[in-house]
């Protein structure tokens, strides 16, 4: 059912566009994924994203299994009818989530046991357990259960966190039983460290997944950093296989990386910027709440072919954010994502007429990186 057809590769740099088959539908690549955490995309419609474009959107292992319950949503016949998405839906396993709880957890060799952030109760999630929500849940891909190490971190602590992912990757395919309809993807850890990424790539290529994710980074660590792992590691990944950089949504961090070679790319940032009033435009980012847009009658971006920007003027979205108003989060949402969605449209047309760089360049020029 899973599979992933390599279109065109640059002749400038790595970049490259190609298409993920899924039973949901295909994906074109590269693409931007917006993040649904909670069985929804964060005021938008299903309908809403299809017209933004939107191929595939992301749904969270961890805050699933809390609430309402992986049972639950396979009893309404999966995540897919449960939150009436019909296109292609990619589950992570939770792993960062529950990392990310610092004190309320602890690490062992079987998993980790948490304290719930909703109630504070006690739960055990284990590379056997995120697999067996995920398949309930019937995502089109699945993630491994990984831990993502925090930055900065000692290289004895990333290469012990490495070797564990490894294992832990090892026991989520041997127990992942719906690979027909469920593609299983591997993850590469290994923090700062070229060597330890290395000997991830040996680890986890060897378990010949369909799909492989570079984890770990945007993490905090500098931009050029980032790039730099980028740089060595994408380029040891199978060439036939899609390749996925986990939370990274910056309009630049999309270009770095796909001129790098990545196929894949999520981050709640529109969304999350958006509530915040917020604006990705061809000419910059934009706080719409400053007083100067006050009698500002033009649409956020006029380069821009979204509903915001055809129906909606600058004065009018800042006063719906000074009154409160859900309307204001909704269009900022809707333009957002369409930007990014559009974004990766453009830059899969720049590499299929080889002028990826020119674009990049035009690009960042306007937005004023």
């Amino acid at each position: 059912m899973f599979n992933f057809k390599l279109l065109k590769e640059s002749k400038e740099c790595k970049a490259r566009t190609g298409i993920i088959h899924t039973g949901h539908g295909d994906i074109k690549t590269p693409v931007f994924m917006p993040v649904g955490t909670k069985a929804t995309v964060k005021a938008m419609t299903p309908e809403e994203l299809n017209y933004l474009g939107a191929q595939i959107i992301l749904g969270n292992t961890y805050h699933l299994y809390l609430r309402p319950g992986h049972e639950l949503i396979k009893e309404a016949g999966g995540l897919h009818k449960f939150m009436n998405w019909n296109g292609p839906i990619l589950t992570d396993s939770g792993g960062f989530q529950v990392f990310s709880l610092g004190k309320l957890r602890k690490i062992m060799e079987e998993g980790v046991e948490f304290r719930s952030h909703i109630d504070g109760s006690t739960h055990f999630l284990s590379p056997e357990k995120s697999v067996e929500i995920q398949n309930c849940l019937g995502s089109d891909i699945m993630m491994s259960f990984d831990e993502c190490a925090p930055y900065p971190a000692s290289r004895e602590y990333i290469e012990k966190s490495m070797q564990r992912t490894a294992r832990w990757a090892k026991r989520c395919k041997e127990h992942h039983k719906n690979t027909e309809n469920q593609a299983l993807f591997g993850i590469i850890q290994g923090g700062m460290y070229e060597d330890l990424r290395k000997e991830s790539v040996r680890q986890i290529t060897a378990l010949d997944f369909p799909g492989y994710s570079v984890g770990g980074l945007s993490v905090g660590e500098p931009k050029e950093l980032m790039c730099h792992v980028m740089d060595y590691t994408v380029d040891l990944l199978p060439r036939d296989k899609p390749r996925y950089l986990m939370g990274v949504g910056s309009p630049d961090y999309l270009f770095e990386a796909v001129e790098r070679g990545i196929d894949m790319a999520d981050c709640v940032l529109p969304t999350r910027m958006a509530r915040h009033g917020a604006f990705l435009t061809s000419k910059g980012q934009i706080t719409i709440k400053n007083s100067k847009y006050r009698r500002d009658f033009d649409p956020i971006d006029e380069e821009c072919e979204c509903y915001t920007c055809k129906n909606y003027s600058r004065a009018y979205i800042r006063h719906l954010f000074n009154e409160n108003e859900i309307l204001g989060a909704r269009l900022a949402s809707i333009h957002n994502l369409f930007f990014l969605i559009n974004l990766m449209k453009r830059i899969r047309i720049s590499i299929m007429e080889d002028n990826f760089i020119d674009f990049k360049e035009e690009f960042y020029e306007n937005y004023g990186y």
